[in-house]
């Protein structure tokens, strides 16, 4: 199965429709509930539900998701029945199947129970597909309209002593950079104060971005928030709040990261953990939601010319 659990949740509809071809008689037994076996309609409904709620069952590599709505509804047309089923979720990946399997499940079901009533030949179920989805990647996006620029600054002694290579900064950069951020500016320097106050006010004059990454833990040399945080004009508390519901579900230390975000002067600056697991999981929390931030900033007018 693919791996899903660094992906956000995000709320995710998918809708799907499937036809079931048959005989005007077969169409008139579904309209008045009176076939061989029963009222069809009704039993299918209660299949496709029963199908979207245990897709992961049926199809070997689905994953298993909370379903919290679904629906299966019918248009009788002169020779045929339109199927439609609607699925909802919040999870880390789209219910598209379970909306398929759904519509697929309930036509199988007026299919049974028409059978008996006309040759195999006169009943054909075709057109399974998905009509519309929402959520995810196609409505929540990853990558910037045009490219901005950025900067990564990494907070370490042992790093900037060269005694450890930078994985979580260099993670960090990746990300901005598949998201269309650049130019993107790389530096490292060990926990000192002063060093980082002078270069963010730097380069928040030309950056549009600066993210920080290490000193927003508990140790005496943490100095990353309280160096920041004075400096912030505006702070913007939801990124840190999201990055850190995303990690405390993957780690009980994610409650630590003191991490603070916001704007100096025009420039946004978001501080991040310093261990490549932190940083990784902080930037699948916010990503969405900073490339949002900063495709909207390009469009005001102080934010023209500003790359």
């Amino acid at each position: 199965m693919k791996n899903v659990g660094m992906k956000p949740e995000s709320y995710r509809i998918a809708k799907a429709s499937a036809e079931l071809l048959a005989p005007a008689h077969c169409i008139q037994l579904l309209a008045d509930g009176n076939t061989e076996k029963g009222d069809a309609l009704k039993t299918a409904r209660i299949a496709g539900i029963l199908a979207a709620k245990r897709t992961d069952e049926l199809i070997p590599l689905c994953h298993p998701l909370p379903i919290y709505r679904a629906d299966v509804e019918f248009e009788l047309l002169e020779d045929r029945v339109v199927i439609y089923a609607e699925v909802e979720t919040i999870g880390p990946t789209g219910v598209e199947m379970e909306a398929l399997t759904a519509a697929s499940l309930a036509g199988l079901t007026i299919y049974d129970m028409l059978k008996p009533h006309c040759e195999p030949e006169d009943l054909v179920l075709q057109q399974c597909k998905l009509d519309h989805k929402k959520g995810g990647k196609s409505h929540f996006k990853r990558t910037l309209r045009r490219a901005v620029s950025a900067a990564v600054i990494v907070l370490s002694d042992t790093v900037a002593a060269g005694r450890k290579p930078d994985t979580a900064g260099r993670s960090v950069a990746e990300t901005l950079e598949q998201a269309g951020f650049a130019p993107i500016h790389y530096q490292i320097l060990p926990d000192e104060s002063e060093q980082l106050k002078n270069l963010v006010l730097e380069l928040s004059q030309s950056y549009v971005c600066v993210i920080t990454v290490g000193g927003t833990g508990l140790g005496s040399r943490d100095i990353t928030v309280e160096t920041l945080q004075p400096l912030l004009k505006r702070e913007i508390p939801g990124l840190m709040e999201a990055a850190r519901s995303f990690g405390q579900k993957r780690t009980p230390y994610a409650a630590l990261s003191r991490g603070v975000a916001g704007y100096i002067d025009r420039s946004l600056v978001i501080t991040l953990p310093g261990s490549r697991g932190g940083a990784s999981e902080s930037m699948s929390a916010i990503l969405p939601a900073l490339v949002h931030l900063i495709d909207v900033s390009q469009d005001l007018p102080h934010a023209q010319g500003y790359q």
